[in-house]
């Protein structure tokens, strides 16, 4: 299996240079991806800090969002080659819970990233994004920007049953003022002003497609919520196809340096922007904490979010582009 041979490789090259101590803390990361940009920052994020802290990081991913099974191959593997601190993005979040309490029980440390488990409980620690609150700011400036106007919303989600994609879809309807469930639930709400929705499993192609579907259903949308920036770059290009860009308002999360150029572009109206090289330190120092003294962390660590776009609208907080172009992704 190829994410197997790419974990082995990884910790390979952990391990077999003179730079760390013998006693160097092994701290694994494993994200969904490698290939999406978010995930990418992240893990270049992780490079940095365990250089800084003298830890030997072992890096995995799976071959899409949702790929569990290569999550689990990455655990083995990781504890086979010595992490005593996992910190993971999990792609199925219950699924998952199995492994880490398997590895748990061998003195590992998990700590989720970006996205919880299910339950939360089921790892040592969450640092994260509040993702309820990032849809809800882009609900509430979608709201102001409507300005009263009937809206037909396209909602381009993650996949059925994820937490992050619900707490997004959710967060949006009640910024909106409409009724959803809470961030708890990782059901989708519904309302009649959504007339469409696809899951573009954040891929820029799916998007595309989704959205593509989406107006073939209903061609008077005049609203997009996408789960993050690749979705809605292929829902602009969907809608660009059919003549449509102009009239249609697009909204996002994450806040990546792509992402925030295409607000500057006027390609998305706004995002949220969210911080995953801090995540990332973060988890890599608790790791190194955990292998010199034994404390372990726990609990919710907000990371923070922005609100980004330079149609700044009243009663909605937020910051330019060019602020967003100085913290994408916590560039600093």
């Amino acid at each position: 299996m190829k994410l197997k041979h790419t974990t082995v490789f990884a910790a390979l090259l952990a391990g077999a240079g003179l730079a760390f101590a013998a006693d160097a803390p092994v701290i694994g990361l494993i994200t969904k991806t490698d290939t999406n940009p978010y995930f990418v920052t992240m893990k270049k994020g992780a490079e940095t800090e365990a250089a800084k802290l003298g830890a030997k990081l072992l890096t995995a991913a799976g071959r899409i969002d949702g790929d569990n099974a290569g999550q689990v191959t990455a655990i083995e593997n990781m504890v086979a080659a010595g992490a005593k601190t996992i910190l993971i993005t999990p792609s199925d979040a219950k699924a998952i819970v199995p492994s880490i309490q398997k590895a748990q029980a061998q003195g590992v440390m998990f700590i989720a990233l970006d996205s919880p488990t299910d339950p939360v409980s089921a790892a040592n620690a969450l640092f994260a994004t509040n993702n309820y609150t990032a849809g809800e700011l882009i609900g509430q400036y979608a709201k102001a920007a409507m300005a009263g106007k009937p809206v037909k919303i396209a909602m381009l989600d993650l996949f059925p049953g994820n937490p992050v994609g619900a707490q997004r879809h959710n967060g949006f309807m009640k910024g909106f003022g409409m009724a959803a469930a809470d961030a708890k639930s990782n059901e989708l709400s519904t309302n009649p002003a959504i007339v469409c929705s696809a899951d573009s499993y954040g891929d820029q192609a799916k998007g595309q497609t989704g959205m593509e579907n989406c107006l073939q259903k209903d061609p008077g949308i005049n609203l997009v919520y996408t789960i993050n920036e690749p979705a809605a770059a292929g829902a602009y290009q969907a809608l660009k196809a059919a003549g449509k860009e102009k009239g249609v308002l697009i909204v996002s999360i994450d806040g990546g340096c792509k992402g925030v150029e295409n607000v500057k572009a006027g390609v998305i109206a706004a995002t949220s922007q969210q911080y995953p090289l801090k995540m990332a330190a973060l988890g890599v120092e608790a790791g190194v904490t955990y292998a010199k003294t034994g404390k372990k962390v726990s609990g919710y660590t907000d990371t923070g979010v922005t609100l980004i776009t330079d149609k700044p609208l009243a009663g909605v907080s937020s910051k330019d582009t060019k602020y967003g172009m100085d913290m994408c992704w916590g560039n600093k």
